[in-house]
């Protein structure tokens, strides 16, 4: 059967806005993430907040931190999920080693930037981020805006 409109790909795109504000990313990791089913099912409905979560490298293994899936609200108590309990992340270990190796520069931090559906299977896009100062900040907020100014001034142009 050919995909169509009703595809399982129209699950959301949960995205991490702010870590886009707060860091510069210098290089991205698409891996998979190990989760039971009421968190897959919370997922799919766009339940998960990834402001304050992070990526972090234990024992060679790379860990989700702090991302909050909300409990499904249809399962049963018993066998719902914690809302922020650690998560592991699904790379070779090859590229966990190549991650960290860049993490070894003082002031860079794994980050997750979005997770997704993908062939019917969940992924997060970590980021390898440095913090950005104010100053930083506020040239990327006025960069933004010429930005859309001279887009707007293109559209009404046509």
């Amino acid at each position: 059967m050919a995909k169509g409109k009703g595809s399982a790909n129209d699950s959301p795109r949960i995205s991490n806005r702010r870590a886009l504000h707060d860091y510069f990313i210098s290089a991205k990791l698409e891996c998979g993430i190990a989760l039971v089913g009421s968190e897959v099912k919370s997922l799919r409905a766009g339940k998960a907040q990834l402001q304050d979560a992070y990526a972090k490298i234990e024992n060679g293994e790379m860990y989700l931190h702090g991302a909050h899936i909300d409990p499904y609200t249809q399962a049963a108590i018993a066998y719902n999920h914690e809302p922020r309990r650690p998560r592991k992340l699904l790379a070779h270990r090859r590229e966990i080693k190549k991650l960290e190796g860049e993490l070894g520069v003082r002031g860079t931090t794994l980050v997750p930037l979005a997770i997704y559906f993908k062939g019917g299977r969940a992924k997060v896009e970590i980021g390898v981020a440095r913090g950005k100062q104010q100053h930083d900040k506020r040239e990327a907020i006025r960069k933004k805006e010429m930005d859309r100014d001279i887009r707007r001034a293109m559209s009404q142009r046509q």
